[in-house]
This record gives structure tokens, sequence and C-alpha cells, in this order.
């Protein structure tokens, strides 16, 4: 047996974390917020306060702004972003991310892993209790990675365990064809849990600190019933905070300090107060205010702020893109159709007159700054290596167009996009709907804004026609992206299949690819290259996150993998 830490580089989140945004322009996007928006910040901004009450936070909360509702807390169901960082504020898998985004022990105390790479033993720290009281042990992980695989739960990240993770069996029952019980999972006894592989996965420790790995209590999960993790009263902590005021869709909410907690001399902050606010402008001024200590802010408010001390374009690892649904609506199966609408972006005016935030445009299907490879370079350091077939080329696209059209024997198109009812997505559709219809004559797109949860169901479903996304990275390498479009996955929302790309993905997952990383890296570039010439998707930017921190709070650490934020480290002083 042999003790290893995770292979895979990941940046350091103080590499990321800029002074600045990206350069303003002068064609600027309308940046007025729709009532709804407004809206919803106003009363964002007034239930944080009375959040704040319920929940008692004192001068040592950390009062934070999100974006969204969280979807859910329940680790083995939630699926987004927001979700994530809540559930992780509260829970503590075997691993956890230290500041600079590698694997370190949490509730495992230690592991160990056999010299063929296929067998993963975990210690459990004696020392972790959940906030009833009872012990976390290693059957409490056996009963969370067997829901996450089970065909009843139909968890969206399933294939974290299967076709990233390679548990012995997770596909087969996924597929239905085994029983969860026979997933390669044992608790050897209260404090040891055996993990089985299919082949060795060189990144595995770095699952182990996503959400869809945390552990459940079986015997609380089951007192619940089909309440789990929907109030304070079915939520269980094992973590540095715990949840002591929130209700499904709550716009604040709040989390205290775990006294429980097994590093709990390390907490400094009494609490976090969230609060759901969804126009930046609101956010800003209730940051001004001290209503917030930290906000996310976009557009016309970074240019308000980008000079202030307190200021921050931190690296999110978000990759956004427009993801046309080529399996279900036959327009957007031509080919040039598709090759047209992704050479008519120009992604500049987006990151510099729209957002101006800091982040990046993207010609790649993998973005920046996030995995590296066995040379130590960043996978997508070269933006250019696919120009002919992802770049800002109007004239091109306006020829792809006229061929796409010839062959489907239409002079008009009308396509509806599907985006979420944040402030940022909405500013960013706008100008894609501008940049499309003056570059492609005869093409309508008509926005059709949904709540996020809502959007996501309408994408996973096929519901959709063009859908604008982003998608984050779960782990540290190429596969948290390239994998979503292997055929019948449920992120493909674009329902788009290709048996050469699957045999190269499968190639580097189970395949003799999988322990040559030099090897395995040449030929994720060959599948990246297939999901650009077929426009599978049309990548638009690399995410920066501007936010405002105050000057009164120190240790917050920013990650472009798996969890954007974490405050367990945090300090607040007065």
């Amino acid at each position: 047996m042999k003790k290893s830490k995770a292979v895979l580089a990941v940046l350091t989140a103080s590499a990321l974390v800029l002074g600045t945004a990206g350069c303003g322009g002068s064609n600027a996007a309308d940046t007025s917020a729709s009532s709804e928006a407004q809206t919803a910040g106003a009363e964002g901004a007034a239930a944080g306060a009375e959040g704040a009450a319920a929940g008692e936070t004192s001068s040592s909360d950390l009062n934070v702004m999100i974006e969204t509702p969280v979807e859910s807390l329940d680790p083995q169901v939630a699926q987004d972003g927001t979700s994530f960082e809540v559930i992780a504020d509260f829970t503590d898998g075997l691993m956890q991310m230290d500041a600079d985004g590698q694997a370190v022990p949490a509730i495992a105390e230690s592991y160990d892993i056999s010299e063929d790479g296929l067998t993963y033993t975990f210690h459990i720290r004696s020392d972790a209790v959940w906030s009833n009281g009872t012990p976390v042990t290693a059957a409490d992980f056996v009963f969370a990675w067997q829901r996450a695989v089970d065909p009843d739960v139909a968890s969206e990240y399933s294939y974290m365990l299967s076709d990233i993770g390679q548990v012995k069996n997770a596909s087969e029952i996924i597929a239905g064809e085994m029983d969860k019980s026979e997933l390669g999972v044992t608790a050897v006894d209260e404090t040891t849990l055996q993990v089985e592989l299919n082949v060795p996965v060189s990144y595995f420790l770095s699952l182990m600190y996503f959400p869809t790995f945390y552990p459940v209590n079986e015997e609380f999960f089951n007192t619940c019933a089909d309440t789990f993790a929907t109030s304070p009263e079915t939520t269980l902590s094992n973590g540095a905070f715990v949840l002591d005021s929130y209700e499904p869709a709550a716009t604040a909410f709040h989390l205290a300090k775990n006294a429980d907690y097994y590093d709990a001399d390390e907490i400094q902050l009494s609490g976090l107060s969230y609060q759901v606010i969804q126009d930046s402008q609101q956010a800003l001024m209730s940051y001004q205010t001290g209503a917030l200590d930290t906000t996310l802010i976009n557009g016309e408010q970074v240019d308000q702020v980008k000079d202030d001390s307190e200021f921050l374009s931190v690296g999110a690892g978000y990759l956004w893109y427009v993801a046309p649904n080529v399996g279900n609506v036959p327009e957007l199966a031509n080919l040039n159709v598709r090759m047209a609408m992704t050479m008519a972006i120009d992604r500049d005016a987006i990151t510099n007159d729209v957002l101006k935030d800091g982040s990046a445009p993207t010609y790649t299907a993998v973005p920046m700054q996030f995995a590296a490879g066995p040379d130590g370079s960043d996978f997508s350091e070269d933006q250019t290596k696919y120009a002919e077939v992802c770049a800002y080329d109007a004239a091109a696209a306006a020829d792809y167009w006229t061929k796409g059209l010839e062959e489907l024997g239409i002079t008009e198109l009308t396509l509806d996009m599907v985006v979420d009812a944040d402030d940022a997505p909405q500013k960013v559709a706008q100008v894609l709907k501008e940049q499309w219809e003056t570059t492609l004559p005869g093409l309508t797109v008509n926005l059709v804004v949904e709540p996020k949860k809502q959007r996501l169901q309408d994408m996973q479903e096929g519901n959709f026609q063009l859908g604008l996304t982003r998608w984050g990275p779960d782990y540290a390498d190429p596969m948290t992206y390239l994998g979503m479009w292997v055929t019948d996955n449920s992120n493909n929302y674009g329902f788009w299949s290709n048996a050469e790309y699957d045999a190269i993905i499968a190639e580097c997952t189970t395949g003799d690819l999988c322990t040559d990383a030099e090897g395995r890296w040449a030929r994720l570039y060959d599948a990246e290259q297939i999901v650009l010439e077929e426009a599978v998707i049309f990548p638009l930017y690399t995410q920066c996150n501007a936010e405002m921190l105050s000057t009164k709070v120190t240790g917050v650490e920013y990650h472009p993998v798996a969890l954007n934020r974490v405050y367990k480290n945090a300090v607040k002083t007065e």
C-alpha cells in the first residue's frame, strides 16, 4: 500500500485573483434591469435583513450575496454551483480543498491506495460527528454513494461515480442492470471505507471534495421521508456551519458556526448570512450600505468600482456557451447553420463591452486556467488552436448561413433561446441576439427568460432550441467538460451523438490511455476538435467573477474547480 496525492495540478487561487477587470468599450449593450429583476433584488435585500434577524446574526457573520436561489441541499440531487457552495458550508466529504485547490484530508483522517491504483481505503476520523451527535461513519458514505447511482433517485451527477470516478459496478447500477448494493464501496468497519475502481483514476482524490460524494446518515434520512434537506430540521451537518434558517427558494437564509465540528477551533466566523439578489445594481447598493460583506457585480457596476481597493476579479472556471438542440431541431441539425452562428459571435464585445468583469473570450470547448497537463501547461492556453472553426468572422458566417438556408430550402429562420432570469445572462443574450440578427440575414432570435431551475429542466428534457448555459469544472481535468458530450450523457443538452467521439472518450477513461498521461492528453485534443468542427456548442467566454469584498474580511478562498467560494477559513474584523 502507498500514500498518494492527486497528481493533477490546479492553478492557485492567488494566480486567478486580478486587480482590475477587462477593458471597457464604447458599444455597451443596454444594461437597464427588467422590472422583474429589480423587484427580485429589492425583495432579496429586504428579506436579507429579516433573515439576519431570524438567524440571530452577529457582527462576525459574513453577509454573502448570491445571484440565484438554492435549488437543492440534497448532496446527491443538487446540480448547480450555488447549491454546491451552500452544501459545502455545512458538510465535509472525505477530502476538502486547501487554499491552492489541492485535495487534503477532511472526514478521512488518512487514506491508502493499492499499488495497482484500483483500491482506495479511507480511514474516518474518530472526532467527526453529525450535528445530532451521531458519529460520522463509513456507512454514511456507502449509503450516500448508493443513492447517487440509484436509478430511482436519478441523480444528474451519477456519472461522477461511473464515467468519471470509475467506481466498480456504478455504470451497471445506473443502467438498472445491477442492484445498488453491489456498488464497489464497502464499510469494512465504522471507520474504514473501501472503494474499488474499474481502472486507475489519477484525479480520484479530487473528486472526494465534490458534493455528490458527501455522506448522508441513513437513519436520519429515513426519518425525513420526502422532506430531506428542505429545512434546518431535515438537514444534518458535519461541517464548519449548521443550517439554522432556510426554506426552499428562500431569498435569505442563515448558517451558524458548528460548535461540534472537529475543526471548530479554527472557525472564526459566527455564521453565514446569505441574500439572493438578482440585480447587480441593487446588489452593489446593498454592499455600499454595509448590508453585504461580499457581492457579485457586472457591466456598468464594474465601471463604477473597478478602481476601488475592495474590487476583485476572480477566476471562476465556468465556461459559458450556447447549446444548439442538434437532435430535436431540424434546422439546427444543419452543420452550416451551426457554423454560421458560432462564427457570427463577437466574443470580445461580450466580455469587454458588456460583462467588464475580467471574463475572457473563449474559442475552445475546454476553458482556460484550470487543468494542467503532464508538462504542466494549461490545456487551453492556445486559444487560436481551432481558429478555422471557432472565431469571429462575419464574412465566413454569412457564407455558412447562405449554404445552410439553401440546404434547408428556406430564406428565413426563427429560433428561441432560453436564458436565465439573472442579470448578466440576459445582457449577454441580448448582445448575441443583436449580433446574430445583424450578421445572418433572415434570422430572428426570440429570448425566452426563465428561472434557472426551469431553464435547466427544459434543456435536460430537450424542450428548447437554443440554450445559453454554463458549466463549471467539477475536478481538474479536461474530461469534466469533454465527458458531457458523450452520447446520452445527461448534460449533453444538444442530444448530439458521434461514434468516433464516444470511442475517444472511452479510450481515455477505460481504455489503454487511462494510464498514459501524454497519450491521453493528445487524444483529448482530438475529441475537442470534433466538438468544435461539429459546432456542438458555441463557446463564449470563461467567467471571472467581479466581486466586492470588504477590507474587514480575509481568508475567503476562491477556486475555479468544484467549489468557487469556501468560507471555512474566513475572518471578519470590526
